[in-house]
């Protein structure tokens, strides 16, 4: 009886039974159904993963777009090189292969741990570059271990070539890896790490147009990771080249004019704002950057107290010293106190309880005699009666603390004082003596050479400001062309309105200063016949004294800005020496660069009579500029003009290098090259004497013949 008892005790209901039955065959089913989804209905999706992890696909990187000069001379070239990268989808323990990467591939092992735990949130199938530009030896390498460490990978592609010498290197720019700060900047939101982008110059500006697309390429691997074959390729899209505006010409002769002084050099044509040379000293080599530079040289580049990465060009800065005073002068014709001022120069003046000195004792002298001389005392004086606020306005309308727009990165405005900038600045008034040192372009007052460049240029060219800039627009689409307008804002493209006496006194009073001279500050850049006009100037610098000890702490930078021609100029020349002591040394290096200017001008028109740079024989020869048709009388004598048909009262086009021979009319030294009658005459045939047309017919390009005649 108990053994009965024991077996129905062991039985199970019938109920629980059941569900034990129904719960096995429910699970029978959902196992039946996983089976049924993954072999069934989710096959292409499972084979496209399976054929994955048999292919990998390789990144086929596109070659960057060249970078030409204006008559598409190379400048920046690409070469064939060869890079290698990491590959982590191997599930091996990748930590223990690398010392031994390392050694083969003459890495750091700490950085290269650096490496790759900066990619340690990247996605497992992204390729982690590791080392660019790699020798045949460390290839040879990567061959010989492909069975111990299949992680390494190899990929071809085009790196940047840059000129030597750091010819360009802060208008060029250089490329190099984006980093982790870049990333977190949404104007790299679609570049991933390890991409190669523009870090300065035309290469970050117009990195979106040269960098070109990447395409790929589907290498078949083994179970190891080892290719055994290629399966498709999608071809890169090289980046687009562009054509700057620079003339490699004028560069280098831009370049062998500063040699080896620290400054900055910008040559622009003021007509169109573009850039014919642009040099900043001491350089660096971009070439440098082309493969990741290493950490030492980096730190040598940055704790450099001469600042060679800088731009000098564009934000250096400085105190423009005596050449502010064509910008003094325009503010003194304008208001109507110039023209009847005049001052006895003892070596310098009394303005409020203090003596301002004067480098020489010049007389009783006016402003037609102030701005060839760089007489201080008159511009003290000037200053005085203008005032800060009236002189800021007359800078600030030429672009005087204002940024140009120039289409290269990290433009500084500079400085131009006046009460309301002092109240906000510092939050004290303006006193009346600081106007003095304003007045001679120092106090407070920072410029940069692109920014003086383009306000003493604009005002040569009766108020025509233009925008600089190095790459022409018309190459890029026009969605880009507004992105770069909006992206680089500054007084861009505009005009000022000057009085035509205005605009004649200032730039004869320029031409006077390279014209020989008692006290004339750039009689040592004169060139025989080329009309050539400028305005030196010696800035002193902080701490600053007398001292003349050129390339010294204490020696006053150096600065000129000079034009051919003089009104109307189709190019126009800065240049800055720190520590260059007198603004007539720098105006001598501008004469070199506008000597190579018009000897190309001259060669290109088939005039190879005279080289700007040999000495002009007697009766021989005269520089003879294309101006308003007809003969102008200038304090009594007659000047030899050839009319351009396209002249206009408002505005007349830039001359050109002409040479007049022997018999010919020779041009009077004072009378202007380049001038604008008040009431200007009606249209007549130019009134040349017969043996001008005789003679000058074999010489002159075509382009005057027909005027002429």
């Amino acid at each position: 009886m108990a053994v009965d008892k024991v077996n129905r005790d062991e039985k199970l209901p019938a109920l629980k039974l059941t569900a034990v039955q129904y719960g096995i065959l429910i699970m029978m089913l959902v196992l039946i159904g996983g089976l049924w989804r993954l072999q069934v209905l989710g096959v292409d999706t499972y084979r496209v993963l399976a054929e994955q992890n048999r292919i990998r696909k390789v990144p086929v990187l596109a070659a960057r777009g060249k970078l030409l000069d204006r008559e598409g001379r190379l400048i920046v070239d690409n070469y064939p090189s060869v890079s290698c990268f990491l590959v982590r989808e191997q599930n091996r323990n990748i930590d223990a292969d690398l010392p031994l990467i390392a050694k083969g591939l003459n890495l750091d092992l700490e950085q290269l741990q650096a490496t790759l735990h900066r990619f340690r949130m990247a996605p497992g199938y992204q390729p982690i570059p590791i080392k660019q530009d790699i020798s045949p030896d460390e290839q040879a390498f990567i061959e010989a271990h492909r069975n111990e460490l299949p992680e390494l990978e190899t990929i071809d592609e085009e790196r940047r070539l840059y000129p030597r010498d750091g010819f360009a290197a802060h208008l060029i720019g250089y490329v190099g890896e984006v980093s982790e700060e870049d990333l977190n900047n949404p104007k790299f939101a679609y570049y991933e790490p390890g991409d190669v982008v523009g870090k300065a110059g035309v290469e970050e500006t117009y990195d979106e147009i040269l960098r070109g697309t990447d395409g790929s390429m589907d290498v078949i691997v083994d179970s190891h990771g080892r290719e055994v074959g290629r399966r498709g390729i999608q071809l890169s899209t090289p980046g687009q080249d562009l054509k700057l505006t620079i003339d490699n010409d004028i560069q280098r002769a831009a370049e062998l004019a500063l040699g080896d002084a620290n400054g900055a050099i910008v040559a622009m044509d003021p007509r169109n704002g573009e850039i014919l040379a642009m040099v900043s000293h001491p350089s660096y080599d971009p070439n440098a950057f082309a493969v990741r530079i290493g950490r030492s040289d980096w730190n040598k580049l940055i704790t450099d107290p001469n600042h060679p990465l800088m731009n000098k060009a564009i934000q250096d800065q400085l105190a423009p010293g005596s050449t502010f005073k064509v910008i003094m002068s325009v503010a003194g014709l304008e208001e109507g106190v110039a023209q009847t001022l005049k001052v006895n120069c003892s070596g310098g003046g009394d303005f409020y309880g203090h003596f301002f000195k004067c480098d020489h004792h010049h007389g009783l002298l006016s402003i037609h005699e102030a701005i060839p001389e760089s007489c201080d005392t008159y511009f003290y004086t000037l200053a005085q009666r203008l005032g800060i606020d009236t002189i800021a306005k007359y800078a600030t309308e030429l672009g005087i603390g204002t940024k140009t727009g120039i289409d290269l990165p990290n433009e500084m405005a500079g400085v131009m004082p006046s009460t309301k900038w002092k109240m906000k600045t510092f939050h004290q008034k303006w006193y009346a003596g600081e106007v003095i040192s304003v007045g001679i372009g120092q106090g407070a007052v920072d410029v940069t050479p692109i920014q003086l460049v383009r306000a003493l240029s604009g005002i040569a060219s009766d108020g025509h400001m233009v925008r600089p800039h190095v790459v022409n627009p018309g190459q890029l689409p026009a969605q880009y062309q507004q992105a770069v307008l909006d992206s680089f804002p500054g007084a861009g493209i505009r005009d000022v309105s000057l009085n035509s006496d205005t605009w004649m006194t200032v730039t004869e009073g320029m031409a006077q200063a390279t014209q020989p001279g008692l006290y004339h500050t750039a009689e040592g850049a004169h060139l025989e016949g080329i009309d050539f006009a400028g305005k030196t100037g010696t800035a002193q610098v902080v701490a600053g004294g007398d001292t003349h000890n050129k390339g010294g702490l204490k020696t006053p930078n150096a600065w000129f800005v000079g034009m051919v021609p003089r009104r109307n100029p189709e190019i126009a020349v800065v240049v800055l020496q720190e520590h260059g002591d007198w603004g007539s040394g720098s105006a001598k290096l501008a004469a070199q660069i506008i000597t190579a200017y018009v000897n190309k001008q001259r060669r290109q028109e088939g005039n190879l009579m005279l080289q700007a740079d040999q000495k002009a024989k007697p009766v021989e020869m005269g520089a003879v500029w294309s101006v308003s048709e007809g003969m102008d009388s200038h304090k009594g004598k007659n000047v030899a003009r050839v009319g351009h048909p396209e002249d206009s009262e408002a505005k007349m086009g830039a001359g050109r290098f002409v040479i007049a021979m022997k018999d010919q009319p020779q041009l009077s030294t004072g009378a202007p090259l380049f001038s604008r009658p008040v009431n200007p005459p009606a249209p007549s045939k130019p009134q040349v004497p017969a043996g001008m047309q005789a003679e000058a017919s074999v010489a002159l390009p075509e382009r005057f013949r027909e005027v002429i005649r």
